[in-house]
C-alpha cells in the first residue's frame, strides 16, 4: 500500500462515517507550501467513545496494526494514537481533539481539496497548519517545521488571515515564535 492509497482509504472511511477530521502536519504543509517526503499522515479527528467501534472497523484485519486500548485511552484523554499499515510501515497519526478553542477552529476552518489525483479530502487551513507547526517547533525545535511554515507563507502570503494566526498564536503561547518566523519573510 502506498501513502496515497492509505490516505484514500482513511479519508473515504472517515467521510463515510461522518467523523470530522482535518489533515495536518507535513502532508498539509506540502499542500499549502513546499511538498517534502513524509512517511506518515497526521490527522486531527473528533472521535467520541460512541464511534470507536465504527472507527476501528476501518482498520481491521491483518493489514493494519492498531491498539484498541490505545484508541480508547486516546479518545478518553484527548491524545494521539496511530494506525500502521503492517506491510509498508506507513502510519496514520490521529490527534483526538475536543470541541473547544483552537481544536474546534481547525475543524471549522478546514478546506476540502483534491489532495492527490482522484483523492479529495479535508485539510486544515494554511493558518491552522502554520499554528500547528509553531506548536510542533516549540515542543521539539526541529527546523523542518520552520521551513514548512516559510513555504506556506511564501505560497499564500496575500491570502493568510494574519489576525487569526496572531490571536491563536497568543492562546497557544507561540506568539514570539510566530513574530520571529514572520520577520524572516518580511524583514523590517
Amino acid at each position: 500500500m502506498t501513502l496515497g492509497e492509505l490516505l484514500r482509504l482513511t479519508i473515504e472511511g472517515l467521510d463515510r462515517l461522518q467523523i470530522p477530521y482535518a489533515i495536518v502536519g507535513s502532508f498539509a504543509s506540502g499542500v499549502w507550501g513546499q511538498p517534502r517526503m513524509t512517511l506518515d499522515i497526521d490527522i486531527v479527528i473528533r472521535l467520541g467513545a460512541e464511534r470507536t467501534d465504527d472507527f476501528c472497523s476501518l482498520f481491521s484485519g491483518d493489514q493494519f496494526y492498531r491498539s484498541r486500548q490505545a484508541i480508547d485511552e486516546a479518545v478518553s484523554l484527548r491524545r494521539p494514537f496511530n494506525v500502521i499499515h503492517t506491510d509498508s510501515g506507513i502510519k496514520v497519526d490521529f490527534m483526538v481533539v475536543d470541541n473547544t478553542g483552537w481544536n474546534r477552529s481547525q475543524l471549522t476552518r478546514r478546506v476540502k481539496l483534491e489532495l492527490l489525483p482522484d483523492v479529495t479530502g479535508y485539510v486544515a487551513s494554511p493558518e491552522d497548519v502554520i499554528l500547528g507547526k509553531l506548536v510542533y517547533f516549540h515542543e521539539g525545535h526541529s527546523e523542518k517545521h520552520v521551513l514548512d511554515i516559510l513555504g506556506i507563507i511564501k505560497n499564500n502570503s496575500s491570502q493568510l488571515d494574519r489576525a487569526y494566526i496572531e490571536q491563536q498564536a497568543r492562546e497557544l503561547g507561540v506568539t514570539d515564535l510566530w513574530h520571529e518566523i514572520a520577520r524572516k519573510v518580511n524583514p523590517g
